[in-house]
């Protein structure tokens, strides 16, 4: 199979871009165009303006976006229409506006700025945008939250709690300034005055980092105390603390590609990526923080359904696009190019 996809890839030429996300398995990635993060990724798919059919091997927000950043003439396809991310469905538009409403009631009309990390549903990123509010990545977090704190609002920031916490705490909030929002029961929890509240954190989180648990933590340290420990902030506070060193993936890959031979990495973040950063760097002594951090949801692009995809958009078979609704994408793009603009 992976032959025939070199062979369809060579007769569509131009027309055909197939894009692969750090998380994919090496036979994905060796099979594509270009290799990076979701907004990366993306903003590679903007850029192409000659490609009519774009392949993105990844997770269902991540094609939103893609859709989302083209051209009206362009296709995305998603080879698995089940390869979605358990983070994003975490918030939907119902709970958004129903969590907006309880915020507006208890803090007044119009206080609330929501900001969204680009792994939500496209219609999450079309509420950010409708109400000024925008997007955020790991790696600019910190500049564009910097933003919308200073912004005398209070920052809504969905959907990954952990992602917010700990880009808020390096921005200098206490912890205690901070109430978490439970989408699935609609209770706001926060032990600070009202008036001290800074930012509100949906309860989301991703299932990769967040069940990376302090007791494997401290197993990892014990055994290896030489070793230098990154990690990536959609881990739980405790953690993040405790590492030395967190950033979004091209931090961690960056962290590892410019160290000097015979550095030590024990490295949590998801298990594809880790393994390529092993199989990459050999001069280097790399482990990964917990051998359980794979994304079950990524890894349902395979050799098998990419081919399938192609075979299909050969034939004129369009049932793997992803379209986003118009009315949404026309919002969401409020909010990224918001980010785009602060970034």
């Amino acid at each position: 199979m992976t032959e025939e996809i070199k062979k369809i890839k060579e007769r569509m030429g131009e027309d055909l871009l197939i894009l692969a996300h750090h998380y994919q398995s090496d036979e994905i990635v060796s099979l594509a165009d270009s290799v990076g993060d979701s907004l990366k990724l993306a903003k590679t798919a903007e850029a192409n303006k000659r490609a009519k059919y774009i392949v993105f091997c990844g997770v269902h927000f991540m094609a939103e976006t893609a859709d989302i950043l083209t051209d009206e003439g362009q296709r995305v396809f998603l080879p698995e229409h089940d390869a979605g991310c358990p983070m994003a469905d975490m918030a939907d538009r119902v709970s958004a506006e129903r969590c907006l409403e309880r915020l507006e009631n208890e803090f007044g009309k119009d206080s609330v700025l929501p900001v969204t990390y680009v792994n939500s549903k496209a219609e999450i990123k079309a509420f950010c945008g409708r109400l000024g509010g925008t997007v955020v990545t790991s790696g600019n977090a910190p500049r564009i939250l910097d933003w919308a704190l200073k912004q005398n609002k209070l920052v809504l920031f969905l959907p990954d709690q952990n992602l917010g916490r700990n880009t808020c705490v390096d921005l200098g909030v206490k912890l205690e300034n901070m109430a978490v929002y439970n989408q699935i029961h609609d209770e706001l929890y926060y032990d600070c005055k009202k008036e001290d509240v800074r930012c509100v954190l949906w309860g989301g989180y991703c299932h990769v980092h967040h069940f990376i648990t302090d007791e494997t933590f401290q197993s990892m340290r014990k055994a290896h105390p030489d070793y230098k420990i990154i990690v990536h902030p959609e881990c739980r506070y405790e953690i993040a603390c405790a590492a030395d060193g967190k950033g979004s993936t091209e931090y961690i890959i960056n962290q590892v590609k410019n160290s000097p031979s015979g550095s030590k990495f024990i490295i949590g973040t998801e298990k594809n990526l880790v393994d390529r950063l092993i199989k990459n760097n050999p001069d280097k002594d790399i482990l990964i923080l917990d051998t359980n951090s794979k994304c079950r949801n990524m890894n349902k692009i395979n050799t098998e359904n990419l081919y399938e995809t192609l075979l299909e958009i050969e034939a004129g078979n369009f049932t793997r696009q992803i379209s986003v609704d118009r009315l949404i994408a026309k919002d969401a793009v409020k909010a990224l190019d918001k980010m785009l603009e602060l970034s």
